[in-house]
């Protein structure tokens, strides 16, 4: 059995900015990045058509938003400022390194994560001391941002099970949210929600093998 795990709202909490367009604005004036006057209209405008399921990568939007603007800011200060501008406190939520520690013994394990953001993922994941290198820290991380497909999308769980070297009838899948984390079970892996198994029971049903 290979396991992959949600990330925000499963395995950790963190607090995102209410205003994301002030929050990216604070940013980019901290690094002498001039915002328009009307940056709430750019940045709630969309720059480009994306096909369906496809990310739309935020400091992608950010660039285009204030290029609309005519204001030019390179691809690496973009990324910056929009990795700071959500890059937030976290918090490991009860049951996380009991379930993570119990996929281990079962198989690999990946975090697969819907996140616009680049490398926010894997700052959060050191953030709360589930890096790679750490001793509950997956084998693998798949994010929507780094393989280009959105959960439900099949495809972002087609790139997870071959990151942990399984097949998709393999996988199991934990998250919180049936539209995108369910999206497993409809594609050919399964799919466990935290609407049906609190995250602390995770880890036992994974020693019992109960869990699906």
């Amino acid at each position: 059995m290979a396991v992959s795990f949600d990330l925000f709202g499963t395995l950790v909490g963190a607090d995102r900015p209410e205003e994301p367009w002030t929050a990216v604005a604070d940013a980019l004036a901290e690094r002498d990045v001039r915002v328009p006057d009307d940056w709430e209209a750019a940045y709630r405008t969309a720059h480009r058509e994306y096909d369906r399921g496809w990310e739309a990568p935020l400091d992608e939007h950010v660039s285009l938003a204030l290029a609309s603007r005519d204001v030019a800011v390179s691809e690496a200060m973009a990324r910056e400022a929009v990795l700071a501008a959500f890059d937030a406190p976290v918090a490991v939520r009860d049951g996380a390194r009991a379930a993570l520690r119990a996929a281990a013994d079962r198989g690999p394990v990946a975090v697969c994560s819907n996140c616009s953001v680049p490398a926010l993922v894997e700052r959060t994941l050191e953030r709360a001391g589930l890096g790679p290198g750490a001793p509950d820290g997956p084998d693998a991380i798949v994010t929507s941002v780094d393989c280009g497909w959105r959960k439900p999308h099949r495809e972002i769980f087609v790139v997870t099970a071959r990151a942990l070297d399984a097949s998709l009838e393999d996988l199991v899948h934990v998250g919180d949210d049936a539209r995108t984390d369910g999206g497993a079970g409809r594609v050919g892996a399964r799919s466990v929600l935290l609407s049906d198994v609190r995250l602390p029971a995770v880890a036992r049903r994974l020693r019992e093998g109960t869990l699906c």
